[in-house]
């Protein structure tokens, strides 16, 4: 009776009418789509987000919102607006996922798209998640690209016809979803968007855990927010006007030369420096991280890069306790840089998304960009640029691979979004410039992919209560300069002398 069951829902999807929502209902192969509602136009529609970090914004268009699970523990959300641009949308999930993208989602169904995200293959309930295999597996790489499956044939069922292009976008977790999509499934978008995506998550583990961990054990030496905000200021008052306008950003920090020492406090000082332990933490922390042996493990932080203060992030536990010691009591203490890393290598080996072999992504004429801001806390912008470059050493050079993959490096950018710079130009979590190729990196890389029309540069925006800041990001290897009252992009030297890191094919 069940499998009689299995094979008439299946065969109710495959008879589904165009424009049928409720049709859709049911198992096709380790599809199933739980759930299906017909949401109506102008009704200010919100999902149930209180569970995510992507907040929705209210969605006044037309749309059949599927819910489904792919292998039965593949959980994913698909909306498809009645009046379709024929373009699908994967909205990538950050973190430790267990999430819905539901703001990628919400601002680009209006315009048309239909939009799809997936919680990674567990629920952010499920606390030890890490622990189970496929879990592990789902989130460094399968979840997005059965989705993508997925949502392609359910797509094509309801509007009778197949999706025309598909594009991805994300950050931070999502950029690295992005990285994994072109690198191992190249055939699933005809575009992505990577931002801050930490090519090396498993490396940038080990230095946040590394470092969180020492101010534990020098609580003297711990710095506090108030503390990195001090070193920040400073750093930006020595090399804001290097771009030709102190406006308290810093365009290119790899042109910005601090003495950290000018931070020590003097007899009688007051405040406003930092003590000789906190400037020793600072130093270690800015410097390149080392192993028990004295080697360097990277290549440090760029000036003004500020971190995250306080414990590790409950993310990072979760890698080193459950998955790379399957141990929920696991002493962090007993933590080793190369032992924990070879490690997590072995048992995640796909966690890392820095592989150069791109060749049949960019071979059908596909396109991606990366995008990166300078002053990022968690995914430090230095393991992005030295992946660039090494795309650019195993692809042709940078000229060959500009013709299918761009970088874009975000002056005075957070983390994904944040920070004293323009923020907002169209990426994962940033409301859309209306189709404006210009001002917009979704449409701009549409743009590329559909006309051939590559991005040089984008415009960037800030809006706060008090002004809007503009300013252009850049297409690597040139950054933003002012120039007789007017913003340039021009070839930046500084750029191309930053020395790649290791990379493995």
């Amino acid at each position: 009776m069940i499998a009689l069951l299995s094979l008439m829902a299946a065969a109710s999807i495959a008879t589904a009418r165009p424009g049928d929502c409720s049709a859709l209902l049911g198992t096709t192969g380790d599809v199933v789509v739980d759930r299906t509602s017909a949401i109506p136009a102008n009704t200010a529609f919100k999902p149930d987000d209180t569970g995510t970090f992507y907040r929705s914004v209210p969605v006044s268009a037309a749309f059949c919102r599927v819910e489904g699970r792919i292998e039965g523990t593949i959980g994913f959300e698909l909306w498809l607006p009645i009046a379709w641009n024929g373009r699908l949308l994967g909205a990538g999930v950050g973190g430790d996922a267990g999430v819905f993208n539901y703001i990628d989602m919400s601002l680009r169904v209006g315009q048309g798209f239909a939009t799809v995200t997936t919680d990674a293959g567990h629920k952010a309930s499920d606390a030890h998640w890490m622990r189970n295999a496929k879990a592990r597996t789902d989130y460094e790489h399968r979840a997005v690209h059965l989705t993508a499956k997925a949502a392609k044939d359910i797509a094509a069922r309801f509007y009778a016809r197949p999706v025309d292009r598909s594009y991805f976008t994300g950050c931070s977790g999502g950029g690295r979803q992005a990285l994994k999509e072109m690198q191992v499934y190249p055939l699933d978008y005809d575009g992505v968007i990577a931002g801050a995506p930490g090519p090396n998550m498993p490396l940038q583990s080990v230095r946040m855990m590394w470092f969180a961990l020492e101010a534990q054990r020098k609580p003297a030496a711990a710095l506090n927010d108030a503390d990195w905000s001090l070193y920040e200021s400073r750093v930006t008052a020595a090399c804001d006007g290097l771009d030709g306008k102190a406006d308290g950003i810093i365009t290119d920090p790899l042109k910005c030369r601090f003495r950290t020492a000018s931070l020590l406090c003097q007899p009688g000082q007051p405040g406003n420096c930092l003590t000789a332990p906190k400037l020793a933490m600072l130093d270690s922390i800015i410097a390149p991280l080392r192993d028990e042996r004295g080697k360097a493990m990277d290549r440090g932080l760029f000036p003004s890069v500020r971190t995250r203060p306080g414990p590790p992030s409950p993310l990072l536990r979760a890698m080193w306790a459950d998955a790379a010691h399957d141990d929920p009591e696991w002493d962090a203490l007993s933590f080793s840089r190369t032992g924990d890393l070879a490690t997590i290598h072995r048992i995640m080996p796909h966690l890392r998304a820095d592989a150069t072999g791109i060749g049949p992504f960019i071979a059908d004429g596909r396109r991606a960009i990366l995008y990166q801001g300078w002053q990022d806390p968690s995914t430090n912008a230095g393991p992005t640029l030295s992946y660039y470059g090494a795309l650019a050493r195993d692809n042709g050079g940078y000229a060959r691979l500009s013709r299918n993959v761009r970088l874009f490096m975000v002056p005075g950018m957070y983390h994904c979004r944040g920070g004293p710079g323009a923020d907002s130009f169209g990426a994962s979590g940033h409301a859309p410039a209306g189709d404006d190729a210009s001002r917009d990196m979704l449409w701009s890389l549409i743009r590329w992919v559909e006309r051939g029309e590559a991005p040089d540069r984008i415009e960037a925006q800030k809006v706060t209560d008090s002004a809007t800041l503009s300013r252009p990001i850049c297409a690597f290897p040139r950054s933003a300069r002012l120039r007789g009252g007017a913003w340039t992009c021009e070839h930046d030297a500084a750029l191309l002398r930053w020395p790649l890191a290791g990379t493995r094919r």
